[in-house]
Order: C-alpha cells, then structure tokens, then sequence
C-alpha cells in the first residue's frame, strides 16, 4: 500500500476511535491518541513524511492559537492587584525551585525553562466538568494565565538560543521579540480605543449573523498574518499563534460562538494530528528500560512538587487539600513540554532518552494529575 494512503487511513481509524476509547478509559483523548501514534508507527502502519510533518506543524500553531482563546486580556487587567504580584511570585518561586531541583538531581539546564511551564489548555475540561463556581479552579486558571504567558515566553527565548547560540544573534532576537511585545501592548491598547469609538467596527468584522463565516475568516486572517510577521523576525511562532488567539478573544467576545467553531475544527482535525505526530516520534521499546521510567518518574514528582510548594504564597487556599488541587492543574503543560523537548532534541541538546522521558512524563501527567483531582476534590480537608 502506498505510503500516503497508509497514513491517512491510520489517522482517520485514530480520529475516528480516539473519543470513544476516551470515554471508555475516563481519560482525554489527547494522551490516547499519542499513544495511538505510537503503536501505528511501531506497526508500521505510517512513516514520517513531509506532509504529514507539516500538518502536524500547523496543528500545533492552531493549538497554541486556541490557548490564546482561553485568555481574555480585560480579566487580567481585572484581578486584584495583590493576586497578581502573587502570581508572580508564584512564577518566579517555580522558576527558582526548579533551578535547585537541577543542581540537587543533576538535570541539564534546559529544565530549568521545562519544570516550571504552565498550560491551561486542559483547566477548560475540568471547569465543564466540576462547574464555574469552583473557587480553587477559577483562581487556578487566573493565575495559570500569567504562568502560560511567562512560559510561552520562555519557550520563545529557548527556541532563539537553540537555533542562534549564545551571542549576537540571540539578543537580536530577544530585541525583536521586545519589540514585538511592545507593538503587541500598542495594537492591543489602539484596538481598545478604537472599538471604544466605533464599536459598529465589531460588527462589521464579525456579524451576529452571517452566512459567509466571515467571523472565522477574520480570525484565520489574523493567526496567518501574525504566524507571518513571527516567521519573518525569526521568532518562535507558537507565541504569535497565542498572541492571536488572545486578540481574538479580548476584542470579539460579543460572538460567543466564535471559540466554539474555531475549537470544532481545531479539535476534531487539525489538533489531534499534532498529538499523533507526537505520538510517532515515540518508540514503545524504550519502556522497557528503567532509566527511562526513573527519568520521567523523577520530572513528574518534581513538577508536582514545585507547584505545590509554591501554592502556599496564595491565601486563597485556605486548605492543604485546595493547594495540592491547585498544583496538580497546573502540573499539565503537556503542549508546550512537547514542543520545547522536540526543538531541544531536533537541536541535539537533549538525548533520545531525554526525549523520550519528556513525552513520557506529559503524557502521564495528565493521567496522573486528571486522576488525583477527581478523587480530592471529594475531600474535604
């Protein structure tokens, strides 16, 4: 059977059974279907190719841009002062914890940008799932925001100091990316002001009905025109997805079924394609060595741990149980401790077997972590 043909019927059978094989295992989909990948490719059932790589390169971009949706820049601006000088503290104490975690355990220094990343792609899950009134949670995702902007960050330096080294080349970056951090602030405050004059603006853009979905093409629009300027200043693009993504959501949420659209498509193909992708850059073999699973063992008690220490800067978790709730949806940053471990190890500054516990352990995480918060949020301690 010719090889591409293999491919798109091996990842048609996944889509098509990864949600009903999450139903039955009560676990997301999203560690399913890498672990689909995994077996395809163990089978021989697909190959790397340049299309499917590619594909799999822009479901990530869109998985990035739909974190952006997740992000309402008013909300932020909205917390209260004092919870958000906590949260960054709570950023900084997971990035100064992790750094004695390398020199206690010998870690390279790449963990020191991996151990504190945050992700609140899958905070919307557990919201569906526990209600909107859960305190613990709405905090959580608050101060998850600050975390994934800081973390995306880092990513966004890491990639530049891998592709560029140490030298000139990478402050030019870390100026471009400055730059662009500024000119987002700018486009972002003229937006405000703009809409605040003219809000018919809105509308036009974005009808409350419209047969020719010019709300998605809009939004698609901006996600292509930003992944443009990213490419062009040579920064890590997944940050300008992201940026998107929070344009989109701070200055449109009078569409309410915006995000809905743009997550059905993301979610039901181009998403699931990264994570199967993934999946095929995963050898099964290489968990029957006991160094791997002591590694990624390690990296998951260690991000669990950082998290729940640092949690006691909050007073809005009154209760051991509410801090360690509270850690464990932020130990799930299974997206970007993908991505930074795949622009490592394609950068060889990671070994394969390094690789391999990364995956391994963001896809246990979520397990693990999805697990533990169903069971203690019955506790009341």
């Amino acid at each position: 059977m010719d090889t591409n043909v293999s491919i798109i019927i091996t990842i048609s059978l996944i889509l098509i059974s990864s949600p009903f094989l999450s139903r039955i295992l009560r676990i997301p989909t999203t560690p399913i279907e890498i672990a689909l990948g995994s077996i395809a490719i163990l089978l021989g059932f697909v190959s790397h190719n340049e299309i499917f790589h590619l594909m799999a390169e822009v479901g990530f971009f869109y998985l990035m841009f739909l974190a952006g949706l997740e992000v309402d820049l008013r909300d932020l601006l909205r917390t209260p002062k004092n919870d958000v000088i906590k949260g960054l503290l709570y950023t900084f104490s997971l990035f100064a914890l992790s750094y004695v975690a390398i020199l206690i355990f010998d870690l390279s220094i790449l963990y020191i940008a991996i151990l504190p990343l945050i992700s609140i792609g899958l905070l919307p899950a557990l919201i569906k799932e526990f209600g909107k009134d859960v305190s613990w949670l709405n905090f959580s995702l608050s101060m998850g925001i600050i975390g994934e902007i800081f973390s995306i960050a880092a990513l966004t330096i890491t990639s530049a100091s891998f592709e560029f080294g140490v030298g000139f080349e990478l402050y030019r970056a870390i100026g471009y990316f400055t730059i662009f951090l500024l000119a987002v602030m700018f486009v972002f405050h003229f937006s405000k002001i703009l809409f605040w004059w003219f809000p018919i603006l809105q509308e036009k853009l974005m009808p409350q009905f419209d047969k020719n979905d010019k709300d998605v093409r809009f939004s698609m629009a901006i996600f292509f025109l930003i992944i443009a300027v990213m490419l062009i200043l040579h920064l890590e693009v997944a940050f300008g997805a992201f940026v998107a993504g929070m344009f989109i959501t701070t200055f449109f949420d009078h569409k309410a079924s915006l995000p809905h659209k743009l997550e059905s498509f993301g979610f039901g193909f181009l998403v699931p394609i990264f994570f199967i992708y993934v999946g095929t850059t995963f050898d099964l073999r290489y968990l029957l060595y006991p160094e791997l699973l002591m590694k990624a063992s390690l990296i998951i008690f260690l991000m669990i741990f950082i998290r729940f220490v640092s949690s006691f800067i909050f007073d809005n978790l009154p209760t051991i149980n509410k801090k360690f709730l509270f850690a464990l949806s932020h130990s799930m940053p299974l997206t970007l401790i993908v991505a930074i471990s795949t622009i490592a190890y394609k950068a060889e500054h990671i070994q394969k077997l390094d690789y391999y516990a990364l995956i391994l352990a963001s896809i246990a995480e979520v397990i693990i972590c999805m697990i533990l918060i169903k069971g203690l949020y019955k506790i009341k301690i």
